[in-house]
């Protein structure tokens, strides 16, 4: 013990060692707190939405004298609400939607009409305790640890602290224990300040903890077999930046640029430009070429009354879904490939320790590419719900008024499989 209290102070006296722990308390702290600034401002984002959606679907079916214009009119709010994790490990939630307001239009177009995200940056990663645990984190493990060794022998101790402790190697791994536990502390302190009152599942957050000393771990097993065949500083820090730079850029985002080259998905402006293409040349085309393909998926509404030369509100919500039917093909493809191109990203983390660190991170906080998934299924659903909800009215199964539309479908969050 009263070794471990001289090497605390020791290490604490080093100006390189406190300015390093110091720099890493700052940065965790920044983006632990940045984090849940944002989560916050994203649930009341969703409150405040969600409060004008519904106020204003309210006022404009008061409105409405049938079920035409009150499935045309009114907007439904949909939403992937913050984990209690999220703040720490972002993920794709600031790349692609977790809102969307939908009607009773396609839905295709409506789920791909969004902002884009910038590419470049996305390739990088986002700026939040993920990032710096997986990616800046080793950085600071080289500044503390690359003149270990080195500062002994130019001070003149080395062949001391040989002498007295056979080789000197038991006490130069203690002291880059020590000071790697250290580091450990300053970072996982400002997250669990940041976790404090949440109801955060205790084992995610034990399993980020350790994901994160499992990180620490490498980099100093991989210092320590460099230092002990290098005794120059500036030296050992070379290889470790020249090992910190392929694993944490050159692989994943070589590894990502070849996994887009190689699995090929459509865009989705491809498929909401085909979509709307298909609506608009509706109006133009026989009838039945619409209503036949839409009854042999909802073969229920076959014996509906007829429609009429004029303009019907059945008809025009049949071609909306064929023109979703249309494209059904391409959103499949993205969707899967989307999927296999995120389980080719997993099997380049295997090599890639960052990166792997970030991928469990954002898994954890159910912010990944399977949890967008998993709400971009929860939108369809639901846009199912309205549409059968709509055509008992629109196909004279059910008189249309207020009353009914009280029964109108409410979207609420699903619970993300992953």
């Amino acid at each position: 013990m009263d070794n471990i209290i001289r090497e605390f102070r020791f290490s604490l006296r080093d100006p390189v060692v406190a300015l390093t722990l110091f720099v890493g308390i700052l940065l965790s702290a920044f983006t632990v707190f940045s984090g849940l600034k944002e989560v916050d401002a994203e649930r009341a984002q969703i409150e405040r939405v969600k409060q004008m959606v519904d106020d204003d679907r309210t006022y404009t079916l008061a409105d409405q004298g049938d079920a035409g214009s009150a499935a045309y009119y009114a907007f439904h709010f949909t939403y992937a609400p913050p984990s209690d994790l999220a703040f720490a490990a972002r993920g794709v939630r600031d790349d692609l939607p977790w809102k969307h307001r939908i009607r009773m239009l396609a839905l295709e177009g409506q789920i791909y009409e969004t902002d884009a995200g910038n590419p470049e940056l996305s390739r990088i990663g986002k700026f939040d305790f993920a990032f710096f645990a997986a990616f800046l984190l080793p950085l600071l493990m080289i500044l503390l640890l690359h003149d270990l060794k080195a500062s002994e022998v130019r001070n003149n101790r080395w062949a001391f602290l040989s002498a007295t402790d056979g080789d000197g190697g038991r006490l130069l791994r203690g002291r880059a224990v020590l000071r790697t536990a250290l580091l450990f502390g300053c970072i996982v302190m400002p997250f669990f300040v940041g976790i404090f009152g949440s109801t955060a599942s205790l084992m995610n957050t034990m399993i980020i903890c350790v994901v994160i000393g499992l990180n620490l771990v490498f980099w100093l097993v991989l210092s320590l077999f460099i230092m002990s065949r290098v005794q120059s500083g500036p030296t050992t820090a070379a290889l470790l930046l020249g090992a910190w730079f392929v694993l944490a850029v050159a692989i994943p985002v070589g590894g990502k640029l070849i996994v887009e080259q190689s699995t090929s998905v459509p865009r989705g402006g491809e498929i909401l430009l085909t979509q709307r293409e298909a609506v608009n040349d509706a109006w133009d085309l026989p009838r039945e070429a619409t209503l036949t393909p839409f009854y042999e998926r909802h073969p229920e509404w076959a014996d509906a009354e007829p429609v009429s030369e004029g303009f019907d509100w059945y008809w025009y919500y049949a071609f909306q879904q064929v023109g979703d039917q249309t494209v059904e093909s391409m959103s499949q493809a993205l969707r899967d490939g989307v999927a296999e191109r995120d389980k080719a990203m997993g099997r380049i983390a295997l090599v890639s320790p960052p990166l792997l660190v970030d991928r469990v991170m954002s898994q954890l906080a159910v912010t990944n590419i399977a949890a967008f998934q998993d709400y971009d299924q929860c939108v369809r659903d639901f846009h199912a719900e309205l549409r059968e909800f709509h055509y008992q009215m629109l196909f004279g199964q059910k008189e249309y008024s207020a009353s009914a539309m009280k029964g109108l479908p409410t979207f609420k969050p699903c619970v993300s499989n992953t």
